[in-house]
């Protein structure tokens, strides 16, 4: 699974060479697992509903779309969908994007942007979104509600390779 070129992220960015960096190819349905920049696993996916791939990142609560960017993750144990994994959305930059569209307020921005310098979960109560996962339950058609859906023997092979407490970085690409 070759990464695409994207404004998301520059060639040289360390993250791309980090142990355990989870991508999504949107476009593609697939998930792959990296380690040191080496391919680890791949796997389908289903995306949000509100078109996946195809009509750009999650902007907003109830847009059915599914993010694009640099995420943390983290072990989400209480979800009702199967083997859950946290994903840190919204981020710096949907926070900046919210802020631009009037979405949210400064010191909502400033919140995210906070628990983004400290790599902890951003505010969950915002306009923007909440409570995306990568998790089980199939990877048939996009079903979400803008998580990475996979088959559960998917997520889990995924996440019996992903570090304790799930913490690792995922970039969510078109």
């Amino acid at each position: 699974m070759d990464l695409p070129a994207s404004a998301l992220f520059e060639a040289g960015d360390e993250r791309l060479h980090a142990d355990d960096l989870v991508v999504v190819l949107k476009s593609s349905r697939l998930v792959g697992l990296y380690d040191a920049g080496q391919l680890k696993g791949c796997w389908r996916v289903a995306l949000g509903m509100g078109g996946g791939g195809d009509a750009g990142p999650k902007a907003r609560e109830g847009d059915l779309r599914t993010p694009e960017g640099w995420y943390r993750t983290s072990d989400r144990p209480a979800s009702r969908y199967y083997h859950a994994i946290f994903l840190n959305y919204p981020n710096l930059a949907d926070a900046d994007r919210g802020l631009a569209a009037g979405l949210i307020d400064g010191a909502t921005r400033d919140a995210i942007a906070e628990a983004s310098r400290q790599g902890d979960a951003p505010p969950q109560d915002t306009a923007l979104g909440s409570y995306l996962l990568f998790h089980g339950g199939g990877n048939a058609a996009d079903w979400t509600l803008g998580c990475v859906a996979l088959a559960d023997a998917d997520i889990d092979a995924l996440r019996a390779q992903l570090p304790g407490g799930m913490r690792t970085w995922a970039l969510l690409l078109p």
